[in-house]
Formats: structure tokens, C-alpha cells, sequence
């Protein structure tokens, strides 16, 4: 079992900045790819972005590439996700996944919390 907690969510302007934390516990060293998802009111949940466990390979969604960073600590156990030039419609509760088999698509087998996004026009 791996256990997420996100963090780092908030209220923010539109054209603002937030970084978003998941740090992982428990049995990290089956982790492959860590990734992040979102999910807006009404709609489904939707990839964000992912990044390899061993060697840092990432992928992005289109509506986020140029605008989001994922990168990691191994020695931290932590992902993060930092959006800047941020958007009403990035407004969603952000879920930090873990898979232990896949990198793109990421194949989540473990999901943290959630931590709500709110971006203000």
C-alpha cells in the first residue's frame, strides 16, 4: 500500500501561481510513475501531468504544457506540481495518483485526497 497526501491548493488570481506538494508513505519503492489529475465541477477526472519514479521522464496534457511543472525529491518521497499563469477554467480539486506500472498513460493504483484549486477571472 501507498499512502498520498496532497498539498498546496488555494485561492488564487487568474495569471497567479501555486505549487502543489504529494508526498507519499509506505511501500514507495513499488512506485513507477507518479502523476497528477484534476476534476472539475460536473465533469470528469482528467491527466494532468506524470513523471517517472526512476529517471524523471514527464509527460503533460496540452491544455497545461508550457504553464505547469512537475518534478520530484526521491529522498523526499514528495511529487509537486507547480502552475503558474493559471486559469478560471484550472479551477478543480487536483488528486496525486501513484502507478506501479505505468508511465503514459499513467495506470493509477493509489490515489491521494484531493486538494481544491480555485483560480478567480
Amino acid at each position: 500500500q501507498v499512502q498520498l497526501v496532497e498539498s498546496g491548493g488555494g485561492l488564487v488570481q487568474a495569471g497567479g501561481s501555486l505549487k502543489l506538494s504529494c508526498t507519499a508513505s509506505g511501500r514507495t519503492s513499488t512506485t513507477y510513475s507518479m502523476a497528477w489529475f484534476r476534476q472539475a465541477p460536473g465533469k470528469e477526472r482528467e491527466f494532468v501531468s506524470v513523471i517517472a519514479w526512476r529517471g524523471g521522464s514527464t509527460d503533460y496534457a496540452n491544455s497545461v504544457k508550457d504553464r505547469f511543472t512537475i518534478s520530484k525529491d526521491n529522498a523526499k518521497a514528495t511529487v509537486y506540481l507547480q502552475m503558474n499563469r493559471l486559469k478560471p477554467e484550472d479551477t478543480a480539486v487536483y488528486y496525486c495518483g501513484a502507478s506501479t506500472t505505468t508511465l503514459t498513460p499513467p495506470i493509477v493504483d493509489y490515489w491521494g485526497q484531493g486538494t481544491q484549486v480555485t483560480v478567480s477571472s
